[in-house]
């Protein structure tokens, strides 16, 4: 039996029936079509499916649909305006932190997080802040550079 729900997603209110066991990410993804949050491990071990829920990164993997009804959902689609990207996708486009992009939707969410919280972090703060985030195809030092850079240009 179907649950109803209310989710604001990227500033959308969708309202929407939902099974209690399906995840936010499965919503997100299958149901509407954000295709940008990836599922990887679906276990939580590798923050691909990272959300922001109220501004706080999440793993949408392991995150039930029904319990983020009436929360602000921001995915990657979210953060870019009238066409312009964000300025933590700027940075990762600018400073080659982007190499397969299957992390970067969530990578990019969770440095969003921190900087919301703390505009000046330190690199050990944003390798912290990442420290959910598994990349294959990196050192995480572009990563970790962009990031940087944003902080600098968000300011």
């Amino acid at each position: 039996m179907g649950k109803k729900i209310e989710l604001k997603v990227n500033g959308e209110l969708y309202v929407l029936e939902v099974q209690p066991h399906w995840t936010l990410a499965y919503v997100v993804r299958e149901v509407l079509g954000l295709t940008g949050t990836k599922v990887g491990c679906n276990v939580g071990d590798c923050g691909a499916c990272t959300v922001l829920i109220d501004g706080k990164a999440v793993l949408s993997c392991l995150t039930l649909a029904v319990s983020a009804s009436g929360k602000e959902i921001t995915t990657i689609e979210g953060l870019s305006k009238d066409g312009k990207l964000h300025p933590l996708q700027e940075a990762f486009v600018n400073h080659g932190a982007i190499q397969c992009g299957f992390c970067t939707p969530g990578m990019i969410l969770s440095a969003k997080s921190l900087l919301d919280e703390n505009p000046s972090p330190s690199d050990d703060e944003i390798k912290e802040a990442i420290s959910g985030n598994f990349c294959r195809c990196t050192g995480y030092y572009k990563i970790v550079n962009a990031i940087k850079a944003a902080s600098k240009r968000i300011k």
